[in-house]
């Protein structure tokens, strides 16, 4: 945001629009808070008052019945005060934690709505700085800040008319700061709101570097790139502070100014209004009681510059998440799309062609594969095979009309039942940081023991797990770190055999496990698939040679289609991969 849209009063409030569906909805709670602001402040302006009064009394003498009444106001005020005070402060900055709870479940709503292109433009790390210390920054915002800046709109017409009524000369003297300190926070603010800004992209910078690299230690590790892995952080973290001291620069000049025109102000109050006193104009009580109000303006004065701060870096954060709330889902159920309903799991293809940022990545694909059949793909890496998969499911948005299920096209479906139809085992395999039995029933919260049990003996994961102390109560770590590789794909197996799915896609699922454990995996699954649709995905020729049909994509094309049969007595890519690992397998018996 440019220093123009940050000092514009309009388009300050602009900043503010995602917030006001929030606030509407917590409308008669704010209600209920400034009343009790405002009623704060009225209680409090009267405090000064019967102070002077009581000062007065004193110096025109008292009687000890007259003390005591002042006494009890005084006291009176003060616990009335405290009712109030509590009051405003637990209901608005209750309110506050209730709108940051809203926004983060509306992010992270929002965040799963998201499809996988939006996941390859943003970085995770940024993405968490912004669910989290960005949310920080707002709720300060919405809470201490509004609350001190409405504290400082109600207290101020209160204690000027009350001192224009003592002394309007005093009050006058007083005022002749306020232009210069009006000119001052508008400065600042700007500063504060750029530099926040800047603060907060670094943070992002730092998050998403952090987790890089936890995410990827033991690569680091293998390549002992830790010396400059820590530089690079060194680096980003000096970068940080570094634009922090900017910050504290601008702040560490704000309030201080604001205290020496406030005690520059005081001075002169007090020069003038103690020759007023000795004057006769006005009383030392009325002079104790305008005094007072000097001091109650002054706290939300010093207040305003920390509110300033807070507000800055209130819509600084908020334009950061807002940046996400109104990234809108690529991928959604269009309108008309038929509720779920059962899926037969028939799938075809239709003059297919897909790219990537303008990259073509498929090109003419034009397959069929009737219901209940299994079709394996082969190919070399980067031919477009997973690419090809993730468009059944909508991970990506196929061109209208090219790729249909059951003979409609994918958009017409509902995504609920679209994908509550479809088994997927991905290439990576990712395990939550839960057991054994909740990874494996994702997706099916209510499946019973035996189910999955029979699940993982499917997926040929049941005896390893009868050798864990803990059985299916295991914890399998972050992304399934305790688990091998294999062990890892055959929980994925399993949680996908758990969902009973219409289509099972196997994309490379076998890829870390010996072709022993592939066979009888293998095994295990053919009267599985006998009853549902299959994609198999592999460099295998021994996991695809009995598929019912086999297509070989190169460079985003069907290069050749059949059986097992068929494809070998062609002599093309598929032979040449059948031979080169036939030559293998005999290498390895040798």
């Amino acid at each position: 945001m440019t220093a123009t849209d940050s000092s514009h009063p309009a388009r300050s409030w602009e900043r503010l629009r995602p917030l006001w569906p929030y606030l509407r909805r917590y409308r008669r709670g704010i209600l209920l808070g400034m009343l009790a602001l405002v009623a704060n402040n009225l209680v409090w302006m009267t405090f000064p008052l019967v102070l002077g009064r009581a000062i007065d009394a004193l110096t025109a003498g008292t009687t000890r019945r007259q003390l005591l009444f002042y006494a009890g106001a005084l006291l009176s005020i003060v616990l009335l005060k405290g009712v109030f005070q509590y009051t405003m402060r637990w209901v608005l900055i209750g309110i506050s934690r209730d709108i940051e709870f809203d926004l983060r479940n509306d992010l992270f709503r929002h965040l799963e709505k998201q499809s996988a292109r939006f996941y390859s433009t943003w970085r995770v790390g940024d993405l968490m700085s912004r669910a989290t210390n960005d949310l920080g920054a707002v709720r300060m915002m919405v809470g201490p800040a509004v609350m001190y800046l409405a504290n400082s709109l109600a207290a101020f017409p209160m204690a000027i008319a009350l001192m224009l009524y003592i002394d309007w000369r005093l009050t006058i003297l007083v005022l002749l700061p306020v232009p210069v300190i009006s000119l001052s926070v508008k400065h600042f603010s700007r500063l504060i709101h750029q530099r926040f800004e800047r603060i907060q992209a670094k943070l992002s910078d730092l998050t998403a570097h952090v987790q890089e690299n936890v995410a990827g230690v033991r690569l680091l590790r293998a390549f002992t790139q830790e010396k400059p892995q820590l530089a690079a952080f060194d680096r980003l973290n000096r970068d940080y502070i570094e634009t922090n001291r900017g910050l504290i620069r601008v702040q560490g000049v704000f309030i201080p100014s604001l205290e020496v025109l406030l005690t520059f102000a005081f001075l002169m109050v007090l020069w003038v209004g103690g020759r007023a006193v000795l004057g006769g104009r006005i009383t030392v009580g009325e002079f104790v009681a305008f005094t007072q109000y000097m001091f109650l303006l002054t706290w939300p004065m010093i207040a305003l510059g920390w509110v300033v701060n807070l507000f800055e870096r209130g819509t600084a954060s908020l334009g950061r998440l807002n940046q996400l709330l109104t990234a809108a889902p690529e991928i959604v159920d269009r309108a008309g799309a038929n509720p779920p309903s059962e899926v037969r799991g028939e799938i075809e293809f239709r003059h297919l062609t897909f790219s990537y940022n303008g990259v073509p990545v498929l090109e003419g694909i034009n397959l069929h594969i009737p219901a209940g059949t299994t079709l394996a793909i082969v190919g070399p890496t980067g031919s477009g095979k997973s690419t090809l998969i993730n468009l059944i499911g909508r991970l990506y948005e196929a061109p209208p009309g090219s790729v249909l299920v059951d003979g409609r096209p994918v958009s017409a479906h509902h995504l609920e039942g679209l994908r509550g139809a479809i088994g997927y085992v991905p290439q990576e395999t990712f395990l939550f940081s839960e057991t054994l039995r909740e990874n494996i029933a994702l997706g099916v919260p209510e499946a019973s023991q035996e189910e999955i049990r029979r699940a993982a003996e499917i997926a040929g994961l049941a005896d390893d797990i009868e050798g864990f102390p803990k059985n299916y109560d295991t914890l399998v770590g972050e992304r399934g770190i305790t688990l091998s590789g294999g062990q890892k794909q055959r929980a994925a197996i399993a949680r996908a055999l758990l969902r009973n799915p219409r289509i099972l896609v196997l994309d490379d699922a076998l890829s870390s496990v010996d072709t022993y454990t592939e066979e009888k995996i293998l095994r295990r699954l053919t009267q599985v698939m006998r009853e549902r649709t299959t994609i198999l995905i592999s460099h295998r020729v021994s996991t695809v040679r009995h598929a019912d049909q086999i297509v070989v994509l190169k460079d985003g094309r069907i290069v050749e289609r059949g059986t097992h049969e068929d494809l070998l007595a062609r002599g093309g890519y598929y032979t040449d991969l059948y031979q080169k690992q036939l030559l293998e397998e005999e290498l390895e018996r040798a």
